[in-house]
């Protein structure tokens, strides 16, 4: 009994090992990180290591690998090992004596939701972009010190468990991965809420007076979202942490995690950002419960050496998009009149896409590993193909809570319901269970019909019902003539900048992306203004002759113009005091 007791606890021990890392940026002002890793108790066979090829939060491939040079490897002794190359992200590790150390610099110099920065004002640090891992020691808890020798004034922002001094761990490598962390001369506020402490780390140049109105303005959404739900997320180690950078060298994004968010932008707070930097606050906490927990089937496990591909964006981060505006209403950060006008361009660019002819929204939502900061070359088509799953969703999300609402229910309960079923027992859910959930919760007949015309296929609701009983009038303008795709300025002339829509007058009269305008009606078309007036002034059913080069020939096209497609929503004055009331509960703080 004492051996097996004896072995048992080796085992253990074994299984419990940890790995341990240490970066630190004297060449901060050359975007350089050295990086130093261990990893101990090894078995005789190679050690593999690699970088992630994704990064949680996002649907895309990163090669972070392009960014590691100068590597090397030695035993417990000092003793140089053997490194061969198996693939791009990989280096194999071969004659260790049970203990692997590494050293590498890596090159870092974007700051956003994906990738990381290195330079004089911080180091901001997206773990997959940044850490060398093992596959195989992937259950193995692990340590990181955060080295600031160079740069005595920052101070470390991060999701991960604090130890001592500037050390930090995670339980595992997907917590780890899942950590990004900020180390700058940060501002920091924070409140209690429900027992949970919620942090804002702000790297930026604003003052403290900027950054206390910001705050208050981020304590009314985080409140505003609990109440959704009833509850906040049991927060591991009871903190939840916002990460922002507004500075003018870093790139607008936002990026949740399981408790703290990246939030980047070049606008300032006092230039711009008060406004708009706060809807990415919203959306991202909005995460907290909605993909981090209420978290999709498809997801999970999330793989960091293949893209990962889900049928639930429509929900996940459709239906987020839809509360990140309603919240912000219902905050009182803007006016009720604000959030309808700001439904307006989404709608349209749903409403109007002929993309709904070839895809549904789940099918969309396969789209993401080839439009979530995917990077490619040749040309593709997505004017008329691709509708972002952000947009969709929200619509579609918007669509159901006012049609919840024709029944005296609405969508925050049926999120709550999901939260009650899958988010806080963390069980990840299918396209099926959304049904099933609205099923229990509204009807089956009522779940049936939404899910079968709405997500499995692509139909769109009747939106001018759904606006009116909330009080709001949707309208066109048949008097506005339309023309198709988006022009600009070149040396040469006004050029057609987008791919033209299915169905629109350019795409009807054969032009393509890239044809430059020279003339219409005979009258040289010098810039774009020139074009916008011409269209600004014709009416629908005119028709423009047009001269255009197109790859070095001159071709002559005929386009008819029609009526404007776009449509304007807007708050009816003279809705019914139903409407009025109903607008109200909608809009209103919980």
């Amino acid at each position: 009994m004492r051996i097996l007791i004896f072995l048992l606890f080796i085992s253990l021990t074994a299984f419990s090992q940890t790995n341990t890392y240490s970066i630190s940026f004297e060449n901060a002002v050359h975007h350089e990180a050295k990086v130093t890793a261990t990893f101990p108790n090894l078995n005789g066979e190679a050690l593999v290591v690699r970088m992630s090829r994704t990064s949680p939060g996002r649907y895309a491939l990163h090669e972070f690998a392009k960014n590691v040079y100068a590597l090397k490897a030695t035993n417990s002794s000092g003793n140089d090992l053997q490194i061969s190359r198996p693939d791009p992200y990989s280096w194999e590790i071969s004659g260790h004596d049970g203990t692997v150390n590494l050293e590498y610099k890596l090159f870092a110099d974007r700051a956003d939701g994906t990738y990381s920065q290195v330079d004089e004002t911080h180091a901001h640090l997206n773990i997959p972009a940044t850490f060398i891992y093992s596959e195989d020691l992937k259950e193995r808890s692990i340590e990181v010190t955060f080295n600031t020798d160079a740069h005595p004034e920052w101070k470390i922002a991060t999701q991960l468990k604090h130890l001592e001094g500037n050390k930090y761990m995670a339980p595992d490598l997907y917590y780890f991965m899942d950590s990004p962390t900020e180390i700058s001369n940060f501002d920091l506020r924070q409140f209690q809420l429900e027992g949970e402490n919620i942090r804002f780390a702000l790297h930026h140049r604003g003052t403290e007076q900027e950054f206390d109105k910001y705050f208050e303005q981020v304590r009314e959404i985080v409140v505003q979202q609990k109440e959704i739900f009833g509850e906040l997320p049991d927060f591991d180690y009871g903190e939840y942490t916002f990460l922002a950078c507004y500075l003018p060298h870093v790139s607008g994004d936002g990026m949740e995690h399981r408790n703290s968010t990246v939030l980047t932008s070049t606008t300032s707070l006092g230039e711009g950002g008060m406004k708009g930097n706060i809807g990415t606050v919203s959306h991202e906490f909005f995460h907290a419960w909605n993909v981090e927990r209420i978290r999709p089937e498809s997801l999970e496990p999330f793989d960091f050496t293949e893209v990962n591909m889900s049928d639930a964006l429509w929900f996940a981060e459709g239906f987020t998009s839809y509360y990140t505006g309603l919240i912000l209403a219902r905050a009182g950060i803007i006016s009720p009149e604000d959030y309808i006008s700001g439904i307006n361009g989404t709608f349209n660019y749903v409403w109007n896409s002929p993309a709904r002819e070839f895809f549904n929204p789940i099918e969309m939502s396969y789209q993401a590993p080839f439009v979530d900061a995917a990077t490619s070359v040749d040309p593709v088509n997505r004017e008329n193909t691709f509708i972002s799953y952000y947009s969709y969703g929200s619509v579609l999300g918007l669509a159901l809570d006012l049609r919840l609402r024709e029944e005296n229910l609405n969508l925050d309960d049926y999120m709550a319901l999901g939260w009650e079923t899958y988010g806080e027992p963390e069980i990840p859910y299918t396209i099926n269970d959304l049904q099933q959930t609205l099923a229990t919760y509204a009807g089956k007949e009522f779940a049936d019909d939404f899910f079968n015309k709405y997500i499995y296929d692509s139909e769109m609701p009747d939106y001018e019902q759904l606006f009116k009983q909330v009080g709001l009038e949707i309208s066109r303008n048949n008097q506005q003539a339309y023309f198709g795709p988006s022009v600009g300025n070149t040396d040469k002339g006004v050029f057609v900048a987008s791919n033209p829509q299915i169905g629109s007058p350019a795409y009807q009269a054969g032009l393509n992306m890239r044809d430059i305008i020279l003339t219409a009606n005979s009258a040289e078309i010098k810039n774009k203004e020139d074009w916008e007036n011409l269209i600004s002034t014709s009416n629908p059913g005119d028709t423009i002759e047009i001269s255009l080069s197109r790859d070095g020939q001159i071709l002559e096209k005929k386009v008819q113009l029609k009526e404007d497609p776009a449509y304007q929503i807007r708050i009816d004055e003279e809705a019914s005091e139903t409407a009025k009331s109903a607008r109200e509960n909608w809009l209103s703080a919980k």
